[in-house]
């Protein structure tokens, strides 16, 4: 009854009658090479690593869960971040014991998707991993505007000075955690941000890089 009023349909390509298919499944995978090195245009002054491109199954899950509540999606994009984590650590690019730190969101944004997606997803990939910790440090201030559409300079403009820190983490290295990064402009001012509390920022890690 369920599927015929809301119809079930997979948060990659929209095949019906499940949530996540496998040839989706199968797209989000991290392949062996992957986290891959980033240079975005904005240098955020540590390495910045992505998991894939902001494409395909990964763009249409991603959206999904932020945009429309796909709750459900939260298990495989959060099992892609871990292998992401996990795989830094294995490379020696981030030490243990670490600090993941989610990229800031804007609170209306937040507020409208029942909480901030980035924190749930780190949380949910580090479950039981007592060598990492999720620590929410930093948050937008008010009068950020949505990103989508600016260039690089504007981006820049609208992040800068509006990042702020929240509580500052353990004093254990610090990964800072996004789900896309376009242009680096949020990441470039976490990144001061957190710098500037001491914080030893070593890399920064997200989902896909557009």
């Amino acid at each position: 009854m369920l599927d015929l009023i809301l119809p079930l349909q997979c948060g990659g390509c929209g095949a019906p009658a499940t949530p996540w298919c496998a040839a989706c499944a199968a797209a989000l995978e991290v392949g062996e090479g992957a986290p891959h090195v980033l240079t975005p245009r904005l240098d955020p002054g540590v390495p910045a690593f992505a998991l894939g491109r902001y494409a395909g199954p990964r763009r249409q899950a991603i959206v999904a869960l932020k945009e429309h509540g796909r709750t459900d999606l939260c298990a495989p994009l959060a099992r892609a971040l871990a292998f992401g984590v996990h795989r830094l650590i294995r490379w020696g690019v981030v030490p243990e014991p670490l600090s993941l730190v989610p990229a800031p969101t804007r609170r209306s944004s937040a507020r409208r998707r029942g909480g901030d997606p980035v924190t749930r997803l780190a949380r949910a990939a580090v479950a039981g991993h007592s060598g990492v910790a999720v620590v929410p440090a930093l948050a937008m201030r008010a009068f950020v505007r949505d990103s989508v559409g600016l260039d690089s300079r504007g981006r820049e403009r609208n992040v800068a000075g509006r990042v702020r820190l929240r509580t500052v983490p353990p004093r254990t290295p610090a990964l800072l955690i996004d789900d896309i990064v376009t242009t680096g402009a949020t990441a470039r001012e976490s990144v001061g941000v957190l710098r500037a509390a001491g914080v030893d920022v070593v890399a920064i890690l997200a989902l896909a890089h557009a």
